[in-house]
């Protein structure tokens, strides 16, 4: 896979740049070595060292809440505002 992506760059190059003529022209292109890059894991990894905690499980309090944004939010995408009944201690009602 890596010799025809080599060729490939290889071929676009040779179309893409002007080929150079006459008694300056370059030199031959030398072949490029590439190795292949070290391996990144040696070692398997152990399951049983780390815990199994899932930071996106909401507790039953936090569910309800976000269900509450995200329906202020939706239903404000259709003019209709759910805000809060009191800012700062004042009672807000509402304006029509």
């Amino acid at each position: 896979m890596l010799d025809l992506t080599v060729r490939f760059l290889s071929w676009v190059l040779s179309t893409c740049m002007p080929q150079p003529r006459g008694r300056h022209r370059a030199a031959a292109v030398p072949a490029l070595r590439i190795t292949p890059p070290p391996p990144r894991f040696t070692e398997r990894l152990d399951g049983s060292t780390s815990s199994l905690v899932r930071p996106y499980v909401l507790t039953p309090d936090e569910r309800r809440r976000q269900r509450e944004r995200r329906r202020a939010l939706y239903l404000a995408t259709l003019g209709i505002d759910t805000g809060p009944d009191h800012i700062h201690g004042i009672p807000v009602g509402a304006t029509r």
